[in-house]
């Protein structure tokens, strides 16, 4: 078994996945406690507040594929393929086109959704916790935004209620087309169901489609 010691009690992750590649992704929350204390999603040196990938298809163990996206830079973890995550509860790939989707659940003020295209290269930093969302959290020794990897979407838990995202499932099936293709997800707190979906040139598509227990323009 894959075990990391955590220093405190809460973000543990939630998910694994196996990609259309074959390999196995595990996310790990940050390691708990308010505002990550100890610096463990920028810490390449450990898993947590990351996601690794290993490739588990040998009669025993484990072996990193060596296109991971850290295994050539000193002092870090060869399993990682990216960092900057503070709680990954839910992610999912797309069953149709691979792509990655994630729900990482935000400190105190912002919820959001990251996405990474199939066949792209890992290295992607999520920004916790430097960045919360799209706005700075915590950025003594942090790069400027423009370093990380922003979200397609998020969601204020102030005003919105949301408290706590809920990373969900694009849609494939028959039975409503309407949601063909669609990125559907939720949040914790709320009642309420979104979508999203790409437009193209850095343009997403966010609304909602259930609230209060009804469809929202949905046939």
């Amino acid at each position: 078994l894959y075990t990391v010691a955590q220093p405190f009690e809460n973000h543990k992750g939630g998910d694994l996945a196996f990609g259309p590649d074959g390999y196995l992704y595990v996310p790990f929350g940050d390691g708990g406690n308010i505002g990550d204390p100890l610096n463990n999603a920028q810490d390449l040196s450990d898993p947590l507040g990351d996601i690794i990938r290993i490739d588990v298809s040998g009669n025993s163990g484990y072996t990193v594929p060596a296109s991971n996206s850290y295994g050539g830079l000193a002092g870090s973890l060869p399993e990682i393929w990216s960092s900057g995550l503070r709680n990954l509860y839910r992610f999912e790939f797309d069953r149709l086109t691979g792509d990655m989707w994630l729900g990482d659940v935000g400190q105190g003020d912002w919820e959001e959704v990251d996405f990474k295209a199939a066949g792209t290269a890992g290295g992607d930093n999520y920004g916790w916790h430097c960045y919360e969302g799209f706005e700075p959290y915590d950025t003594d020794g942090c790069s400027a935004a423009s370093a990380y990897d922003e979200p397609v979407a998020v969601h204020f838990n102030g005003g919105d209620g949301w408290c706590a995202i809920i990373g969900g499932r694009v849609y494939r099936g028959t039975r409503w087309p309407h949601l063909q293709g669609l990125y559907i997800y939720t949040d914790f707190c709320v009642g309420e169901f979104w979508s999203l979906q790409p437009q193209g040139g850095g343009i997403w598509a966010d609304a909602p489609v259930l609230t209060d227990g009804a469809f929202a323009g949905w046939s």
